[in-house]
């Protein structure tokens, strides 16, 4: 491949979903290989110290890249985590031999573009069978596992979020981290813009993160919100890097097969921003450590959110080591 078809792949990949929009990844082409790191200048102290969803971005963009490979003719080769000595380097991708995309790879990666986080009311409609088991199969396969909640655990999952929404509010820096990620400044190409913050639950029953908490309390708006939600928990065999990298990667497979099938989805964080929250969604004896919840349902188109430009996250130089406080756009 030349070097500005994997340009145009590269630029694919930023599309992925991030927390808070912070895109904290950055790439490095050398000849045909696509290096991939994490840039921790853009990590959230607050919601994530010990940067385990920043890796969980980064691994939903190392995903968008093998899709858009895939879509472009070429079979990914993929390394994660391949130098001890060079943490931040997260993977190495190399376009591998040629073999013409299936219809199945080319309707998932046209669903790259479509994907965006609906913080929106769901309809009152049954997500089907068929789509939930196609939804499973995509976690699957990448390694990790998706569970349906049924109708007693989406109740406590439910309680779980709104408790855990109760102690991040009451962090220290907590106002601070969210007041910087959805700060309006024009042009802005990163964070959160107001037509993405979605309604406020007027029952409060879903645990939606309040986007505009700092900046537009005075706006925001209440919603009700479907009753029956269908919320699911993506889970992975262990709980290290390596497992935070194909979390991101199964979440972004199972957002773009939703994508596919018309399914609305929003990621919902807070449950496992909290350790002892997270801890009550993980099973250690059966190996499944949970990663995130995610909502899923039909609702009204979503509003894209900006990404920075391929000059901004594309360079001929490794990533710098985090120096001092990072997180700010």
């Amino acid at each position: 491949m030349d070097s500005p078809e994997l340009v145009r792949c590269i630029e694919t990949a930023t599309l992925a979903p991030s927390l808070h929009n912070s895109q904290p990844w950055r790439f490095r082409l050398t000849g045909e290989e696509i290096e991939v790191y994490a840039d921790h200048d853009r990590q959230l102290d607050v919601l994530d110290p010990d940067g385990r969803e920043l890796l969980v971005s980064v691994g939903a963009a190392v995903f968008t890249l093998r899709l858009a490979l895939r879509r472009a003719g070429r079979i990914p080769q993929l390394a994660v985590l391949p130098d001890p000595g060079r943490p931040d380097l997260v993977a190495v991708i190399r376009p591998g031999s040629a073999a013409q995309p299936s219809a199945a790879v080319l309707e998932l990666a046209d669903a790259i573009e479509r994907r965006h986080t609906n913080r929106q009311p769901f309809l009152p409609k049954v997500v089907p069978a068929d789509a939930i088991e196609e939804l499973r199969a995509a976690a699957g396969h990448e390694g990790a596992a998706l569970t349906i909640a049924g109708a007693a655990s989406r109740t406590v999952i439910a309680g779980l979020g709104r408790e855990a929404e109760r102690r991040l509010r009451a962090r220290d820096g907590y106002r601070a981290e969210m007041g910087r990620w959805t700060r309006p400044v024009a042009h802005r190409r990163d964070g959160v813009p107001s037509a993405a913050y979605g309604p406020w639950d007027a029952l409060e029953r879903l645990p939606m993160r309040d986007f505009g908490l700092v900046h537009a309390p005075r706006q925001r708006r209440s919603e009700v919100f479907e009753k029956w939600p269908t919320i699911a928990v993506l889970t992975t065999g262990a709980d290290g890097p390596a497992d935070w990298i194909r979390a991101g990667q199964a979440l972004q497979r199972v957002l773009l097969v939703a994508t596919r099938r018309h399914l609305a989805t929003t990621p919902i964080s807070q449950p496992v921003e909290i350790p002892g929250i997270r801890e009550v969604l993980t099973d250690r004896r059966a190996g499944r450590f949970a990663q995130m919840v995610i909502r899923l349902g039909y609702g009204p188109p979503a509003p894209a959110t900006p990404r920075r430009p391929i000059a901004e996250v594309l360079s001929d130089r490794a990533a710098s080591h985090r120096a001092g406080n990072g997180g700010t756009p």
